[in-house]
């Protein structure tokens, strides 16, 4: 079956797959995204046709021709998510349907064709089932899904592309930064933005990620795990880290965060942060933060906590901020009350040991 709302999946198991043993060494203390899975997902598009041979086969390279457009014009956007071990026994996600909706909105943005949700759910399915004994069994272990798409055919001209090549590989991961949860410090970059007002900020492409090395470059640099962009007009206001979105606690138990004005991913952890924060009855503004304030009300005590929320880490507490103005230390420095009860939370649901009142987890297996 081609295109529509569904494809049939032809399911070619590895037939070398890694051997029981090795897996479990290599799960022992896996990283992040160095480990990958036996098997990967393909499925391909071309004008006209649609969405056609839809495989779950071994993972292997990929063949690509040195005219092929990603190459040259950067067509290509992914996303991620992670598959859990629930309380029961069982392997869930979380809001894959919330990935699938933006994954078709960065298709949108960067000119290329929608995948039915539906079929990118099936996707994610499938590779659990092929590949489900890669699931860490640690306490912080999970499998990240990395669904991806990009320009396939071999052409040279700027245009859109008129064929495309949709892979997800799979990775089994720990904690997203090393020595698992802890405050991280910030660089806050004063020459280089991450994306401008009409530009592709808001979609998940690899050129806003490739922009940001830079300037994590020059975080490393002083000493700093990451980095945080202001926004490209002013050079004022927060717009979010090479790879998170960031939220401010205040001494009254509010909370703010960045809008999204279109220069900022909308992240589904951020989404759901706004949640859980509003279930608890705090205020929770999306309004523009400068760094001047974000300097004066920690002076003042006013700012008590600052954190930053991806799929990779979750909630990771911010203990500082470096600029060429000096250094700013939120609290103590150390892990806010707030920051990790919130991480709690999320975290729990994510992994079936609470409630989940927004029906937020998705059962695979």
């Amino acid at each position: 079956m081609s295109g529509g709302d569904k494809l049939d999946f032809e399911i070619r198991p590895n037939p070398q797959p890694v051997s029981a043993a090795e897996r479990a060494a290599l799960l022992a203390n896996p990283g992040f995204g160095r480990i990958f899975t036996d098997h990967m997902v393909t499925i391909r598009y071309a004008d006209g046709k649609g969405w056609y041979d839809a495989r779950v086969e071994a993972r292997a390279p990929i063949p690509m021709d040195p005219a092929s457009a990603v190459l040259h014009y950067a067509q290509e956007i992914f996303e991620g998510l992670k598959a859990y071990h629930a309380a029961d026994g069982g392997v869930t996600l979380f809001r894959p349907d919330a990935n699938a909706r933006r994954f078709n909105i960065s298709a949108e943005r960067m000119s290329m064709p929608p995948l039915s949700e539906q079929v990118f759910l099936d996707s994610l399915h499938h590779i659990i089932e092929a590949d489900r004994g890669w699931i860490p069994p640690t306490e912080d272990g999970s499998l990240y899904l990395r669904p991806f798409m990009y320009a396939s055919e071999v052409f040279l001209g700027v245009r859109p592309a008129l064929e495309y090549l949709y892979v997800l590989i799979a990775s089994p991961v720990g904690s997203y930064f090393s020595g698992g949860v802890k405050p991280v410090a910030l660089w806050v970059s004063q020459e280089y933005t991450r994306a401008a007002p009409g530009g592709t900020g808001a979609a998940k492409c690899g050129g806003n990620y490739a922009a940001s090395l830079a300037a994590q470059a020059e975080a490393i640099e002083h000493g700093c795990d990451q980095v945080v962009f202001l926004d490209a007009v002013q050079r004022k206001y927060v717009d979010e880290l090479g790879g998170m979105n960031v939220f401010f606690v205040y001494d009254d138990g509010s909370m703010a965060t960045p809008p999204l004005t279109g220069s900022i991913l909308p992240g589904i952890t951020r989404d759901s942060v706004l949640a859980l924060a509003a279930r608890e009855g705090r205020r929770v503004e999306e309004r523009p933060v400068s760094f001047d304030d974000w300097r004066a009300d920690a002076a003042s005590g006013r700012l008590r906590e600052v954190f930053a929320c991806g799929t990779a880490a979750v909630i990771t507490p911010i203990g500082t901020v470096r600029s060429p103005e000096g250094e700013i230390v939120m609290g103590d420095g150390g892990p806010g009350e707030v920051t990790m009860a919130l991480r709690e939370q999320l975290v729990s649901i994510q992994r079936g040991r609470a409630d989940d009142p927004f029906g937020w987890v998705h059962r695979v297996l």
